[in-house]
């Protein structure tokens, strides 16, 4: 047998069997469905237990932040070609066991199922199973050639000269209002605050800008010598 003779027929995986990762870290990448592996297993080696089989090694769990768990597998995967068994190869697959939701932790009763389906495709992977959704998603990541260049050094230029404008006339700065002296010579009117208010058509003036507080005073000034001259 050649030596990509299997992997070139396990490279490509059909549009059927791949699905766009929706969310998390991973979202827009892609996700094989796992009997598509399990179906290419026994098309290229023959039947489970006859052409092809696989044996845990380990199962165990590992508590991470914030008290969730992942499980995790440990397998060999053996391949039978020419009549002969193959060495061991290895694969470690994990799945969450406890973890934290919005509505508190869910616990998953079939976290090693999932795991062992994690680690017989990372063993599937080093027989070229999938090679080339995988090789599309790192293809940039070690491909050296197709880094950016560094672009040539341009002479110097002298940078453009300021274009005149016209001097800013200084602004003057809102002049705060003396609000404590205001209520006092509106009392010395004969004015409590809640008739200024009702004057005014307002529940409070304390944002009002001086401007505005001076023209309440003088209508409030005013009315008070209209009083008087009917008086």
């Amino acid at each position: 047998m050649e030596n990509l003779e299997i992997w070139e027929k396990v490279r490509a995986v059909p549009p059927t069997a791949l699905k766009e990762i929706q969310a998390g870290r991973l979202k827009g990448k892609s996700d094989i469905n796992p009997m598509w592996r399990l179906k290419q297993l026994t098309e290229q080696f023959g039947i489970c237990g006859v052409g092809w089989k696989y044996s845990i090694t380990k199962q165990w769990l590992e508590t991470g932040g914030k008290d969730e768990i992942a499980a995790f597998v440990n397998i060999d995967l053996f391949v039978k070609v020419d009549g002969e068994w193959s060495e061991a190869i290895p694969g470690t697959g994990g799945s969450a066991f406890v973890a934290n939701e919005r509505n508190g932790p869910y616990v998953s009763d079939e976290c090693f199922k999932m795991a062992l389906t994690d680690a017989i495709s990372v063993s599937c992977k080093a027989l070229g199973f999938g090679a080339d959704v995988y090789w599309d998603k790192d293809k940039t990541k070690y491909n050296k050639s197709e880094q950016p260049q560094s672009p040539q050094k341009q002479p110097d230029k002298q940078p453009p000269a300021p274009a005149k404008t016209a001097p800013q006339k200084p602004t003057d700065a809102p002049t705060k209002v003396n609000f404590a002296g205001f209520w006092a010579e509106t009392r010395k009117l004969g004015f409590t605050r809640e008739q200024v208010h009702q004057f005014a058509g307002v529940e409070s003036i304390s944002d009002w800008t001086k401007p505005q507080v001076d023209m309440l005073y003088k209508q409030l000034k005013k009315v008070k010598e209209e009083e008087a001259k009917s008086a």
